[in-house]
């Protein structure tokens, strides 16, 4: 059997320290109750190895490259239509997990933010994520209000998942090394069905509040809502990164309540 090269363009550093790849499949937590689970990016089927030895649930495989799905169709025939050769970005969920699911992943850096909104998107089926990204950017999805990574991706995932960083994982660790630190993090599903707002006119809020995050809301909200008519809510005169997920839920409800 041969191997994979790694390629440039679709963001691919194979993981090959063992012992960070069990860890990584160990942060799952079946409890849960999900039943299924879909590896992303197996590249060479480190985490998958540990993946199919667990019979609590049914583990799918999908990659886009052609060389990945040809190595791992021969490296493990029993998978069979749970390997999907395809794009994560653009799958169809409903048409391979009916009910409550699991992603897991050593994901492509240059697509990590685009995997995270597609996990958003996914939010009623996927109840758990646990995955390896560039440290930086695990670091913005877990940050809290106040700090300098606090920013769109940490108010959207935290708004509808608790997310924590788990373990931070050297560049020799993989094949061929990253420039950069790698973090794995986890996500699990809250209890909010919703957020108790106009879920549009909260992510158009934050996203705006973010865009001209060195501005208070007063001046860079004023795009949503015209001055004249915020109310002297206090936390008009706060920058975006002070404000938590609730904060920006309840002018949402203020501004939504204007319009």
């Amino acid at each position: 059997m041969g191997s994979v090269r790694a390629k440039k363009h679709l963001g691919q550093h194979f993981l090959n320290d063992k012992n960070a790849a069990q860890r990584i499949v160990e942060a799952l937590t079946p409890s849960l109750g999900f039943k299924q689970v879909l590896e992303v990016g197996p590249g060479m089927g480190v985490l998958s190895d540990f993946l199919l030895q667990h019979e609590e649930y049914e583990t799918f495989l999908i990659d886009v490259d052609d060389e990945s799905i040809a190595y791992l169709d021969e490296k493990y025939p029993q998978v069979g239509k749970r390997l999907i050769h395809g794009d994560f970005l653009t799958l169809d969920f409903s048409a391979y997990f009916p009910d409550k699911m699991a992603v897991i992943g050593n994901f492509p850096y240059n697509i990590s933010s685009q995997i995270l909104f597609k996990i958003l998107e996914e939010r009623n089926k996927v109840v758990e994520m646990v995955g390896m990204f560039q440290k930086e950017v695990a670091e913005r999805c877990v940050a809290k209000p106040g700090s300098k990574e606090y920013g769109i991706l940490s108010v959207f995932l935290q708004a509808y998942y608790d997310v924590s960083y788990l373990f931070t994982v050297k560049a020799g660790a993989f094949n061929p090394p990253p420039k950069v630190l790698s973090g794995v993090m986890r996500m699990v599903r809250n209890d909010r069905e919703s957020l108790d707002c106009d879920e549009k006119l909260f992510w158009r809020i934050v996203k705006a509040a973010f865009n001209q995050r060195r501005k208070t809301l007063r001046n860079a909200l004023s795009g949503v809502i015209p001055k004249d008519q915020m109310s002297d809510n206090p936390l008009y005169e706060l920058r975006a990164e002070r404000l938590s997920v609730a904060d920006f839920i309840q002018l949402t409800n203020e501004i939504g309540n204007k319009e």
